[in-house]
């Protein structure tokens, strides 16, 4: 008997690479001679990102259309011919057993044109407000498997497992690393400290918050771990003191989450569940500039079980010093958040969503 194929499919953005990934390395757990095949959009991340994690990939011209009027929506039609076109090649010469699909353009025709080919098919949606491929393929798939409760207004209901988002379990593995972490960062154990991700690129309104509350931070004398982004760390580094550390990246998730008592964070989906994870309390600033505000639906998910509290971007320069200094002044705040936070975690996600595509292996 050969060995199993999966052909996976995700991208445009890590939220969709990384869920991908973290499924592919489960499945090569459990199947260690089974055949991986990615399918991505040719000029986007998961062409390097794929390849660097050690699995193969191949590329079709495809992308979204925009969504203000624009030339390049002409050529949409032929994009999507040309990736319908070449998923079937594709499928034709790898023979997958299952095909999955974690959001992103790409995915949309080569699960199209699996379905089509009686190729069993998974597709898994990180966000609680469904992105525009996963909608689109609905109808196509078997199983469906969701991160958020309520899920059924956009996937019918009986396709729908709850899952949570696939999330690497190194990087929120604190458990011990209190005082290994304030050691690497060289921050004052006596403090409060604050934990502040922008993400890899950087959030320009956060880093822009962050700067004009230095002095609040120095009066209340907390510690500041600040992961300002690769785009903006020349214009902050000269920021750092001895109680405020500016990061480009940070390279030790799990210390910079063991030293955390409060965290402000983006609140794209991988994040929120890493975050469901580590079980501290949370001030959600969402990024407003993303597909269907999703981030502010991904937060407010939390914050309707008081799991977190939610300022809107263009709300925090006038009240993110009042909420955290509320925050600072009620442990018992803080202690109902962490609380409810953990009550949302999904540390089994990767292998759940790995028991769902091996029900639809047919031999």
């Amino acid at each position: 008997m050969r060995p199993f194929r999966f052909i996976i499919s995700g991208g445009g953005t890590g939220g969709h690479i990384y869920p991908a990934l973290a499924i592919a390395d489960e499945l090569k757990g459990r199947y260690p001679d089974a055949q991986f095949l990615f399918v991505g959009a040719d000029d986007r991340m998961e062409m390097e990102k794929v390849p660097n994690a050690g699995y193969k990939i191949e590329g079709l011209w495809i992308s979204g259309l925009q969504r203000k009027l624009s030339l390049k929506n002409l050529l949409f039609p032929v994009k999507l011919v040309s990736s319908l076109v070449k998923s079937n090649q594709i499928l034709n010469k790898f023979k997958p057993d299952v095909a999955i699909g974690t959001g992103g353009y790409a995915s949309a025709p080569l699960l199209k044109v699996a379905s089509m080919k009686k190729v069993p098919c998974l597709i898994q949606e990180q966000n609680s407000y469904a992105g525009i491929t996963n909608k689109w393929l609905k109808k196509q798939v078997q199983k469906i498997c969701v991160a958020y409760e309520g899920m059924q207004k956009f996937f019918p209901a009986e396709k729908i497992v709850l899952t949570g988002n696939p999330v690497r379990k190194d990087l929120v593995d604190i458990s011990g690393k209190r005082k290994a972490a304030l050691e690497y960062f060289k921050l004052d154990e006596s403090n409060i400290t604050l934990l502040v991700l922008g993400g890899s690129l950087g959030a320009r309104k956060i880093n822009g918050l962050m700067d004009s509350s230095l002095g609040f931070f120095d009066s209340e004398g907390i510690n500041v771990i600040w992961q300002c982004g690769q785009y903006y760390y020349e214009d902050y580094k000269t920021k750092a003191n001895d109680k405020v550390q500016v990061h480009a990246y940070l390279n030790r998730m799990d210390l910079a989450y063991a030293a955390a008592d409060i965290i402000v964070s983006r609140a794209g989906a991988l994040s929120v569940s890493e975050l469901c994870l580590v079980g501290k309390p949370v001030i959600f600033i969402p990024s407003p500039n993303v597909a269907e505000d999703h981030q502010t639906k991904n937060a407010l998910a939390l914050a309707d079980k008081d799991a977190a509290i939610v300022l809107a971007e263009n709300w925090a320069e006038d009240h993110f010093s009042e909420i955290l200094s509320g925050l600072l002044k009620s442990e018992t705040k803080q202690r109902s958040l962490s609380e409810n936070i953990k009550k949302l975690a999904r540390p089994n996600a990767t292998r759940e969503i790995a028991d769902q595509i091996e029900k639809l292996i047919v031999r």
